[in-house]
């Protein structure tokens, strides 16, 4: 039994060990700390809690909380925040009564790990036994989507970011978590562990440059690509596989749908970037 954790936050420390540390206990989910991808992963991936990892965060970003705070307690999901003193004490001197449980740090990871399933255990909230099966029956069932708040007096909501946004498929988390370390700075970054989870994200969210595992279960990356193509909303977005298979045949066999490029695992940063950079600058 595991729960489902979604973490953002500019602490890319405190992300990483999430990732590498503690998935015995969790099933990890990152996402930008952009507003329509804070929204769109509590919908599709229907977390047990919402982790914001914190580090000199801006105030429009604590504010933006106030706005999510209302999405996570409808849906009964505890905010939980996680820094240092000083940057704890600012979220909630900012965003009141929003964080259930505070973690100062330093903490090790499994102090992290065993605080948060004892704060779980507390509030009387049950992991998945499958998490694949619970995650696809809430996705399907979901409404229409809640509007976007207007933004508040003073700026104080400044969730719409400027960057090109990337959306990342795979279903391996430590590939998500390095490909959003290498594009964190320059793009705003969501992720998906599936082709399913991305294309109901793309349902009512959009984004600027998919990078899509060629290799997944249930679904494989042409799968998903030719559903992408098949969608007149989704048709024209530049794809980018990313595969770990050299055979020539079977790279061929990648570029039958004229994907706008494809990179070898392990991925190089600047191949990377550079590969971006041709489709969306």
């Amino acid at each position: 039994m595991r729960y489902k954790i979604l973490v953002t936050g500019k602490n890319d420390s405190a992300i990483t060990a999430f990732f590498e540390q503690i998935t015995d206990d969790f099933v990890v989910l990152s996402s930008s700390t952009r507003y329509e991808d804070i929204v769109g992963h509590i919908d599709y991936f229907a977390p047990h809690a919402f982790v914001y990892c914190l580090y000199n965060e801006a105030r429009d970003s604590i504010v933006q909380m106030l706005s999510i705070s209302s999405r996570l307690m409808r849906s009964n999901i505890p905010c939980i925040i996680l820094g240092s003193k000083e940057d704890c004490d600012e979220f909630q001197r900012i965003a009141v009564n929003v964080a259930s449980l505070v973690l100062h740090r330093p903490l090790s990871a499994t102090a992290i790990k065993e605080k948060i399933l004892d704060f779980m255990e507390q509030e009387g909230l049950n992991g998945d036994e499958n998490e694949d099966i619970v995650m696809a029956g809430q996705m399907e069932n979901q409404g229409t989507p809640e509007p976007m708040p207007e933004l508040r007096s003073l700026e104080d909501i400044m969730s719409v970011s400027h960057k090109k946004h990337v959306l990342v498929v795979d279903d391996n988390p430590m590939m998500l978590k390095l490909i959003k370390e290498h594009l964190h700075e320059k793009y705003d970054v969501a992720t998906a562990v599936s082709g399913k989870v991305a294309l109901k994200f793309l349902e009512r969210r959009s984004t600027d440059l998919i990078l899509l595992d060629y290799m997944m279960p249930e679904e494989s990356g042409t799968v998903v690509l030719e559903k992408l193509r098949a969608k007149e909303a989704t048709k024209n977005i530049p794809v980018v596989f990313l595969t770990g298979v050299t055979e020539r045949k079977k790279i061929k066999e990648a570029l039958v749908l004229k994907p706008q490029g494809y990179l070898l695992k392990p991925v190089d940063r600047d191949k990377l970037l550079e590969e971006i950079a041709k489709h969306i600058g």
